[in-house]
């Protein structure tokens, strides 16, 4: 593998790492801010109601990063859209700037402010439920259906329960599950902050899948033959036709 490839090929596993830490560390730092009593911020009903706070820098930003990172993320394209990862990144790149900029509608004792619309109509807010609903959709579409290709067969290496093809399916079934559950939640009033823990649930299992589509625990050894099926060592030059 030539340098130039090989630096194309770390930059895509750079990309997906920093959108995996940014899916997963979201809620979390949302989450354990809230309980400081300096940022005035208590436990929000979700994710979305963060823009309110005191916090909403960091959910907006967050968000605007994790757009502009798939955005940038060139894929190589696949003539069935439902494969295509250039495409559905886009898609999914849109929809999070989206969710960033145009809020839910707030609590009964909230003022409605908008940065980006400034208008106070009710529907505007069920467009930000549109895109977070496109958002995880595309999410689920993405570990399932085009984070499974390209997994070279190794008849030298058995197939591992912990196989990272396993791991997106699981990823991406569980962000349907989850986001289905959100609107069941908050209908049938489930438990305490449901929409909230399930949605950074399906942050988290978002953030996971782009985490190990970036290698981020690694590709040698016992870890690159469970989860690679690949037989790697750091001094061995890593062949990948293309970023998987």
């Amino acid at each position: 593998m030539g340098k130039f490839k090989r630096n194309d090929v770390f930059t895509y596993r750079r990309l997906r790492r920093a959108i995996g830490y940014l899916g997963v560390s979201l809620p979390v730092i949302l989450v354990i801010l809230s309980v400081f009593s300096f940022f005035n911020t208590g436990l929000q009903p979700s994710v979305s109601h963060y823009y309110y706070t005191n916090l909403r820098e960091i959910f907006t930003g967050t968000l605007c990063a994790v757009g502009f990172f798939l955005i940038r993320y060139k894929g190589h394209g696949n003539p069935s859209f439902w494969k295509n990862d250039q495409a559905l990144t886009n898609i999914a790149g849109i929809m999070a700037l989206g969710v960033a900029l145009i809020p839910v509608n707030p609590e009964l004792d909230q003022v409605k402010v908008y940065s980006l619309i400034p208008y106070n109509y009710e529907w505007l807010g069920w467009l930000h439920y549109g895109f977070a609903a496109i958002l995880f959709a595309v999410f689920a579409i993405l570990a399932i259906n085009v984070f499974t290709i390209g997994q070279k067969p190794n008849k030298n290496i058995p197939l591992s329960s912990l196989n990272e093809n396993n791991i997106y399916r699981f990823c991406g079934i569980s962000i349907i599950f989850l986001i289905v559950m959100v609107p069941v939640s908050e209908w049938r009033d489930l438990f305490k902050y449901s929409t909230l823990v399930l949605e950074a649930y399906a942050l988290f299992v978002f953030g996971v899948a782009w985490l190990i589509k970036g290698r981020a625990l690694g590709d040698e050894g016992k870890i690159g033959q469970k989860l690679y099926r690949e037989n790697n060592t750091e001094d061995t030059e890593k062949e990948e036709p293309e970023p998987k």
